[in-house]
């Protein structure tokens, strides 16, 4: 299947993203074309949305202003607006779409409507005033072996790299702050809003979310993501965790 255009592209990965939160049959080809786009792609997995949305959380808790919401602005730290970021993608009601696409660089981004789940994540942090595409960019010039070879590229490319899981995965493994992978009570202090998390899917794809200020009645925190459209839900355990970061790493 060939995609021609923007406008067929949109669509297309809309369509296929109503079929997964409503749970309608996607043909087996279909489901095989959007598998390989995604994995060649963003290498984000926008397959295992399961539409069961902000699990413990009221309407009313989900309206009024989060923690973060409520800290003047001149006082956010940098994970305050790493949350602030995120939630502009649930506001707008960002859909997914993990296409290959030349953008600028740096401070490059793909269409706003439109986002792959690492987009959450460029995004989140380009809101706190980093950006993930320069320095990811930056550090597989210098170190490009460093990086998983997972697509047969000969050096970096600033259209993609930076929408990668794995190659997030490297950088914050390298420059943040790794932190464990429970989310069991006694590692529930652990996770602090403005973390990014790593899921793998049970088929095998791969995943990634930003942790809100927000949390459900057991005080698990809600996550920000884009598996199909953006949205902040209770879904931190739902998946296999693989990875769990700050950055940047406290002083």
């Amino acid at each position: 299947m060939i995609i021609r255009g923007k406008k067929q592209r949109h669509l297309f990965f809309r369509a296929i993203s109503v079929a997964v939160i409503t749970k309608v049959a996607i043909p087996a080809g279909v489901s095989l074309v959007l598998m390989l786009l995604v994995v060649l792609a963003a290498g984000c997995g926008g397959t295992e949305f399961d539409g069961q949305g902000n699990a413990g959380m009221s309407l009313t808790e989900l309206t009024v202003p989060s923690p973060v919401e409520k800290i003047p602005p001149e006082q956010r730290n940098v994970y305050d607006w790493v949350v602030i970021g995120a939630r502009e993608e649930v506001a707008r009601g960002v859909t997914y779409d993990a296409s290959y696409r030349n953008i600028t660089y740096p401070g490059g981004d793909v269409p706003p409507a439109v986002g792959a789940c690492t987009d959450v994540v460029v995004r989140a942090f380009r809101k706190g005033g980093i950006d993930l595409q320069q320095l990811i960019h930056e550090d597989m010039q210098q170190h490009f072996e460093l990086y998983p070879q997972n697509w047969g590229l000969q050096g970096p490319d600033t259209n993609i790299d930076h929408r990668r899981v794995p190659n997030q995965m490297a950088f914050f493994n390298r420059f943040g702050r790794s932190l464990p992978l429970s989310a069991e009570e006694e590692y529930l202090p652990t996770w602090q809003w403005g973390d990014v998390v790593y899921w793998r899917f049970p088929n095998g794809l791969e995943h990634c979310g930003i942790i809100s200020d927000r949390k459900n009645k057991q005080g698990l925190p809600l996550v920000i993501h884009n598996a199909g459209i953006s949205r902040e839900e209770d879904c931190l355990t739902r998946w296999e965790i693989i990875g769990h970061y700050r950055y940047p790493p406290e002083d």
